[in-house]
């Protein structure tokens, strides 16, 4: 007990402001998602509620971990997880034209989601352990550009380019935090930026025409283009304040695909309006600025940029999920975390916020102890 409370001390000490923001964002997301079923919990909301609930267990075991156990685990995390990525080329189940299960009987896993955490924890851990004074030689640039594009190059042969997308960005967000010269940055952007026509060459089929339509939408409004049009259709006719709970006609009549998942925000959109919209927005800006504030209040390197780049992990999720579905960015199959149908984008999430609660306890201990 804590003082005179009759609330027990370790759920006093639990980050309640945090919990109920998440369990906003997701709740919310379990009624869209009941309207988006015609006003039914099965086959999505109830499955997703289930799946959330285990997960927000998880997050909370997750935060009783000592930040010493995460630093030990950086390393073989990654490694164990770059194996498993090659194991999905040898004897990965393919679904919809991609390999990126590994199928084991009970379970099917997709480790390119994992390499997400492990990228971010095995570079922290590198730049945690290199001196100050080599942050600007070859030896805080070439391993970690090396840790990057082996998985990058794996998860793009799967195909799967928004989640290696995720990847880049989320190894690039801790070499830039780490404090590397700016010029790497503008150089490495020029350089992609020149082979951006050998890249989309290497791309599949499909993979181009989503750039393609998104640079042209409505050069093929019903085909490759139809999934960016009914989304912008949807999310304008919602107007101010939507057409209301179980009104939207785009997701109800099948007009928009993916309505459930990638395009749930437009599913939102058409019936809650600008209000919801601003809703998400508002809520999603509240849970990494507290991610950021963690980073920021850190006592050591190592859980400084593991915060910031988690908490920018979730902040890519959603821009780039958000952009996609207005129209901003092609379409690249990121889902919007604790929102869109399926385990996989929050399982991360999850994780991400896991990690950053045991950084800011482990930070507040070590704070009394000062």
């Amino acid at each position: 007990m804590t003082g005179n409370s009759l609330v027990p001390a370790p759920l006093a000490r639990l980050p309640w402001k945090l919990l109920l923001l998440v369990l906003g964002i997701t709740g919310f997301g379990l009624i869209v998602l009941y309207s988006a079923a015609g006003g039914h919990l099965k086959p999505w909301a109830f499955s997703q509620g289930l799946r959330f609930c285990m997960f927000f267990v998880m997050a909370l075991v997750l935060a009783r971990v000592p930040e010493r156990a995460w630093k030990a685990a950086a390393f073989p995390l990654y490694i164990g997880v770059l194996i498993l990525l090659i194991l999905v080329e040898m004897l990965g189940f393919v679904g919809g034209g991609s390999q990126r299960w590994l199928d084991l009987g009970f379970i099917r896993i997709q480790p390119s989601e994992m390499m997400k955490l492990a990228i971010v924890l095995a570079l922290a851990r590198y730049y945690d352990l290199l001196p100050v004074g080599q942050i600007r030689s070859w030896s805080a640039m070439w391993p970690p550009a090396l840790a990057i594009g082996v998985p990058l190059v794996l998860v793009m042969i799967q195909p799967d380019l928004g989640t290696s997308l995720m990847i880049a960005a989320g190894g690039l967000t801790v070499m830039f935090l780490a404090g590397l010269p700016l010029w790497i940055f503008i150089g490495g952007g020029l350089a992609l930026a020149a082979a951006v026509p050998i890249a989309f060459s290497m791309l599949h089929e499909y993979q181009q025409n989503r750039v393609l339509i998104f640079l042209d939408p409505e050069s093929d409004p019903l085909g490759a283009g139809y999934h960016i049009s009914q989304s912008k259709i949807a999310i304008g006719s919602g107007g101010i304040f939507g057409k209301g709970f179980l009104n939207g006609s785009q997701s109800h009549l099948d007009y928009l695909p993916e309505g459930h998942t990638d395009f749930v925000f437009a599913t939102m959109a058409e019936e809650w309006g600008l209000m919801g919209g601003l809703f998400i927005i508002v809520a999603f800006i509240m849970l990494v600025r507290w991610g950021l504030r963690v980073g920021q209040r850190a006592q050591s390197r190592f859980a400084r940029l593991t915060a910031a780049a988690l908490a920018t992990t979730i902040f890519f999720y959603v821009a780039i999920n958000l952009m996609m579905v207005m129209g901003l960015a092609p379409v690249v199959g990121i889902p919007l975390p604790l929102f869109s149908f399926g385990g996989s984008a929050m399982m991360t999430v999850m994780i991400c916020i896991g990690i950053m609660m045991s950084i800011e306890r482990s930070s507040q201990r070590r704070s009394n102890f000062d």
